[in-house]
C-alpha cells in the first residue's frame, strides 16, 4: 500500500493507529499503534515480504483494542524501516528480533504481553521469546516457517538471485528475494534454541497453505516437545491465516493458553 492508499483506508475508520519511528544509532524501526500503552503490549511481526498494514484488520479490532496495546511494526528492510540508515535486506533473525525488540519502548504497561508473527515472522518471535521471556507470557506463531529442511523454492528463483531480473524487481521483493536464500541458515541456527523456550505458545497451520509446507506443523510439535504449547489445525485455510480467520486469531489471543498441551482440529 502507499501512504495515499493508507490514507484513504483510514479515511472514515473510528480509530486511526498512531505512528512512531524508534530511532538508535543502527535501527529506524516503524511502527502502528492502536489501543491505550498502558495495555499490555501485543507485538505483531509480519512475513517476507510485508509491512505493517498487513494486520491491518487486527489493529482495527475493536475488542483488541480494549485489550492490548497494538504494535505492528515494518521489519528491517521493509516499507518504512531502515537498518543503518539503508532499506536492504536484512536476513539474520537475531538482529531482527533485536531491532524489533526497540518497538516494546513505546508500550507503559510494565505488563507481559503476546508477540505474534506470520510466516517468517514467526521465528523472528520466536527469537524474541527466547532473548525477552519475561516480556511475554504468550507467543503465537502463525503459517510459521520454521523447518530448515522444508523451506520451499520455486522453479524461478535461481534465475533472480542477484541475476539480472533480480536488478529489476521492487525493493521489498529484493528483501524477501535475500532473506529466501537465508532461510535454511539462520533456521538451522535457531534449531538448538527451541529447547530453551519458555514462554507459552500456541502454532496455527492451514491445511491450503501453498507458500509454506504444512508439514511445519509437524516439525514444531517436535521441537516443542514437552513445552507448554497448542497446536491448531486448520484444514480449509491457507497461508494468510490472520486475514482468513480473524476470529480464530483473536480468539486465541484473548484467551489465556489452556494448561494442557494439545492439538485442534478446525474443520471450517
Amino acid at each position: 500500500m502507499t501512504n495515499r492508499e493508507v490514507r484513504k483506508y483510514y479515511e472514515h475508520k473510528p480509530v486511526k493507529p498512531t505512528y512512531f519511528t524508534i530511532r538508535n544509532d543502527s535501527v529506524s524501526l516503524f511502527c502502528a499503534t492502536t489501543g491505550a500503552d498502558t495495555l499490555p503490549p501485543l507485538l505483531m511481526i509480519h512475513g517476507a515480504p510485508g509491512a505493517w498494514y498487513g494486520s491491518r484488520n487486527l489493529l482495527d479490532d475493536s475488542l483488541l483494542q480494549q485489550h492490548f496495546h497494538i504494535i505492528a511494526v515494518d521489519r528491517l528492510g521493509y516499507n518504512k524501516s531502515r537498518f543503518k540508515g539503508k532499506r536492504k535486506a536484512v536476513t539474520s533473525i537475531t538482529t531482527q528480533a533485536v531491532a524489533i525488540h526497540e518497538a516494546m519502548r513505546l508500550n507503559r504497561s510494565h505488563k507481559p504481553g503476546v508477540v505474534m508473527g506470520s510466516s517468517y515472522g514467526a521465528p523472528i518471535a520466536g527469537k524474541m521469546a527466547l532473548l525477552y521471556p519475561q516480556e511475554y507470557n504468550h507467543l503465537v506463531m502463525l503459517a510459521a516457517a520454521i523447518d530448515p529442511d522444508q523451506e520451499k523454492f520455486w522453479w524461478f528463483h535461481p534465475f533472480i538471485n542477484g541475476g539480472p531480473p533480480y536488478w529489476l524487481f521492487p525493493r521489498f521483493i529484493k528483501s524477501a528475494t535475500d532473506e529466501k536464500f537465508s532461510h535454511v541458515e539462520e533456521l538451522r541456527k535457531l534449531l538448538p534454541e527451541w529447547k530453551n523456550l519458555k514462554v507459552p505458545v500456541t502454532v496455527v497451520q492451514g491445511g491450503e497453505d501453498d507458500i509454506i509446507e504444512p508439514t511445519n506443523l509437524d516439525f514444531a510439535k517436535q521441537i516443542l516437545q514437552g513445552k507448554l504449547a497448542n497446536f491448531i489445525y486448520l484444514p480449509n485455510a491457507g497461508h494468510l491465516i490472520r486475514l482468513q480467520r480473524p476470529d480464530i486469531v483473536r480468539a486465541i489471543l484473548l484467551n489465556p493458553l489452556p494448561g494442557a498441551k494439545g492439538n485442534t482440529s478446525i474443520g471450517k
